[in-house]
């Protein structure tokens, strides 16, 4: 990896340090390979550590990089594809929708919750005193958890769900989902935004706090109003957004180094 003068151009020294740095990853190193520590990579392209930490943070945006806990920074492995949106509407945990059923529990729904649970219509139905299930998943990618899903389902969506049957763990979060299933959907809409990890998300998904990630919220309509919300988080550095002629949404994860 060569150095590089970045006093005279045009362009902030970040962005032409990140071309330069992306250009290096192509010919000098190989997929899993971790780079030199900042102290070192900044003297050699003579420039402040912030300006190359803005750099390093836009590659690993791009999904050239990946910052794991104890290694460092590692070139990120290529690009596969898997579909998350379609044109086919279908309840969260469907026709082996690709995630795994981790938990499930019930309480009152917080404030951003609630305002997304009353939206649509029939949302004046619903109140701020009406419990919710939380289910929690995770979507696994070639043995790696590249995304977590928290879904909110109002107690009054599944009210044939019994606590006798199903009282805990990944049989609770899969009984809500059966029951879940047992409505008639009428539509859902998803939002997609970008966001930064939970420490509750990091440590599932293996980021550090703060890491960049893709918050994509989807709500589930019947004809009586919002039924249920999903929002997952994924690994801003294994997705890729793509529009397909439907203007559905799709992401693109990449291949996890282990």
């Amino acid at each position: 990896m060569g150095t590089t003068q970045l006093e005279s151009v045009p362009e902030p020294k970040y962005w032409h340090l990140k071309t330069v740095l992306s250009e290096a990853l192509d010919q000098d190193f190989a997929v899993g390979e971790i780079l030199p520590n900042e102290r070192e990579l900044a003297a050699r392209f003579g420039v402040a550590r912030a300006t190359l930490r803005q750099a390093l943070e836009q590659l690993e945006l791009e999904g050239r990089l990946q910052r794991r806990r104890g290694v460092g920074t590692t070139v990120a492995p290529p690009r596969v594809g898997v579909v998350v949106g379609s044109a086919q509407q279908d309840w969260p945990g469907d026709n082996a929708d690709g995630w795994e059923a981790v938990d499930a529990t019930e309480s009152l729904p917080t404030a951003a919750v609630l305002k997304l649970l009353a939206t649509g219509t029939g949302a004046a139905a619903f109140a701020a005193d009406q419990p919710v299930h939380i289910v929690r998943r995770t979507r696994v990618t070639q043995g790696q958890v590249v995304a977590a899903e928290l879904l909110y389902v109002p107690a009054a969506s599944v009210p044939g769900l019994s606590a006798i049957d199903a009282p805990a763990g990944p049989p609770r979060a899969r009984a809500v989902l059966r029951e879940l299933q047992r409505l008639t959907l009428d539509g859902q809409d998803r939002s997609v935004e970008l966001g930064s990890a939970r420490a509750d998300d990091a440590k599932e998904l293996d980021r550090l706090p703060g890491a960049p990630v893709l918050l994509v919220t989807t709500r589930y309509f019947t004809l009586s109003g919002t039924a249920a919300v999903s929002v997952a988080t994924y690994r801003a550095d294994t997705c890729r957004l793509t529009f397909g002629d439907s203007g559905d949404v799709e992401i693109t994860e990449t291949r996890v180094a282990s």
